[in-house]
């Protein structure tokens, strides 16, 4: 297991927010923690750390008055750590080279290749032809309904048809290098961990990271032993830079 940082991104501020409030209209969210530093500011602590495969996140839609400054601060974390940080928030075929010539290792995708509520195999395939499956990073962060985990949209709020199980995992193994997959229903709330998911991320044959949830070393280690060692951890709201109460060089010494 890695510990993998995060920058989010929101109205131009670094944020730690839950998740499952975040909504475009109004450009609204709960808060955790807003920071008076900068993106590149937190790019160049892990960099300090030699913490390579985080991300950062811009949590404001394009149509957002915000956008612009959101994209700005993203895009100077990228540069301040070239080849350190993945990015996301937003990103298609369009846009995605410009996030990799800033230096981002690889760029993070959901709604793009998601239409009418399920995978749009052209889109993805059209996305890996420009960026290369080495250097994308599929997002199926995902909400319970009906007992079961379906991937959501559009920052979180819409759900899609597509239900998180071993073969979707399988099957979008062969078009991406890793998958990012956010608990959002525990998404900043420092509540304990989604345990019943752990299972399903086990089955991806590509590395995963999992976020939500966690509010303490013992939430890192529960999911450790739950994943046996294989998935990835980040953690945003319950770091002490971010208001919370674990210190950063805890995590990295994690036994």
């Amino acid at each position: 297991m890695e510990f993998r940082p995060c920058i989010d991104v929101h109205n131009g501020k670094v944020k730690q927010i839950v998740g499952g409030t975040l909504t475009d209209q109004g450009d609204l969210a709960k808060e955790n923690y807003v920071s008076e530093r900068s993106a590149a500011d937190f790019s160049e602590l892990y960099r300090g750390f030699g913490l390579k495969g985080g991300h950062t996140i811009l949590l404001n839609s394009k149509d957002s008055e915000y956008y612009p400054a959101s994209k700005g601060q993203v895009l100077s974390a990228l540069r301040a750590w070239p080849g350190g940080l993945m990015a996301g928030g937003g990103i298609d075929d369009e846009n995605a080279s410009e996030f990799l010539e800033a230096g981002a290792s690889h760029v993070i995708v959901t709604s793009f290749v998601f239409r009418d509520g399920m995978i749009d195999g052209d889109r993805l395939k059209r996305l890996v032809g420009i960026v290369g499956k080495n250097r994308l990073c599929l997002d199926l962060s995902c909400r319970k309904k009906d007992g079961r985990y379906y991937v959501v949209t559009d920052r979180w709020q819409k759900f899609t048809g597509q239900e998180v199980n071993e073969e979707i995992l399988y099957r979008l193994s062969e078009s991406c290098d890793e998958f990012l997959i956010h608990a959002v229903d525990v998404e900043g709330r420092q509540s304990g961990i989604e345990e019943e998911l752990i299972p399903i991320l086990l089955t991806s044959p590509n590395p995963v990271t999992y976020a939500g949830g966690v509010g303490n070393i013992e939430d890192i280690r529960r999911l450790k032993e739950l994943g046996e060692g294989k998935i990835h951890v980040t953690v945003g709201s319950a770091l002490k830079i971010f208001g919370g109460s674990i210190d950063l060089k805890d995590i990295i010494n994690i036994k």
